[in-house]
Order: structure tokens, then C-alpha cells, then sequence
């Protein structure tokens, strides 16, 4: 579960610049989304809207990233080109890690912080 101060916006974004499923947007009685998801690969995002009293802020609020998501990609420099044409916040462009994964990393549109990986032959 990822949290956002705008869930539309956010889910626009992840779609476009990341390459995600587009999953259902549910609404309230007022039009505002709450909750929704995304597809990635064979898994489910949830996202969830900013709830104070629960202690979930976005990193956008916040001014921090409390946690990171890492996916597995087929190919991490397409994802990577695809991601930087779109305009993503790149924090390191693709790289062989001595853990044993190519990935880059980059933030979605409240400053959340994502990782795309794909394990070395």
C-alpha cells in the first residue's frame, strides 16, 4: 500500500512514466479516489489516500521517503530510456550492482522513491 496526497495523479503518473497496469480508481460519494490500484505483473499496488489519523502521509507531505519499491523489469535500460522520456526524476541511471542486479532508480510524482531491477546473467 502506497500512500498520496493525489491518488489521481499519482495513478496517471505511474501508468505513463512507469510503465504499470492501470488498475480501478474507486470513488467516493464526492468523487474522490479512494482507493486504488495498479497492476504490476502478476501483483497488485495498492494506493491509498493520505489519512493523518492513521499516520500515512505521502512522501510529498512528508518531505521524506520512508520506503522504496522494487520491481523486476525485462529490460532495465528500455525501462529506464521509457521512464526518463516521460520526465521521471531519475536518481541513478542504470547499473550493475555488485549484489548481482542491473537497476536504476528513480521518484514517481509525490517523491516516492522506485527501483527497477533485473538480475545479472
Amino acid at each position: 500500500i502506497l500512500v498520496y496526497a493525489d491518488l489521481e495523479a499519482a495513478h496517471e503518473h505511474l501508468v505513463r512514466v512507469f510503465g504499470l497496469g492501470p488498475g480501478e480508481l474507486t470513488r467516493d460519494d464526492t468523487g474522490r479516489v479512494v482507493p486504488g490500484e495498479l497492476q504490476a505483473g502478476d501483483g497488485v499496488v495498492w494506493l491509498h489516500p493520505e489519512a493523518p489519523a492513521f499516520g500515512m502521509q505521502s512522501p510529498r507531505t512528508l518531505g521524506a521517503s520512508t520506503a522504496s519499491v522494487a520491481l523486476m523489469v525485462d529490460d532495465v535500460d528500455a525501462h529506464f530510456r521509457h521512464a526518463r522520456e516521460q520526465g521521471a526524476v531519475i536518481d541513478y541511471e542504470p547499473v550493475d550492482q555488485p549484489y548481482g542486479y542491473r537497476e536504476y532508480s528513480a521518484r514517481d510524482s509525490e517523491g516516492a522513491l522506485w527501483s527497477f531491477m533485473k538480475p545479472l546473467d
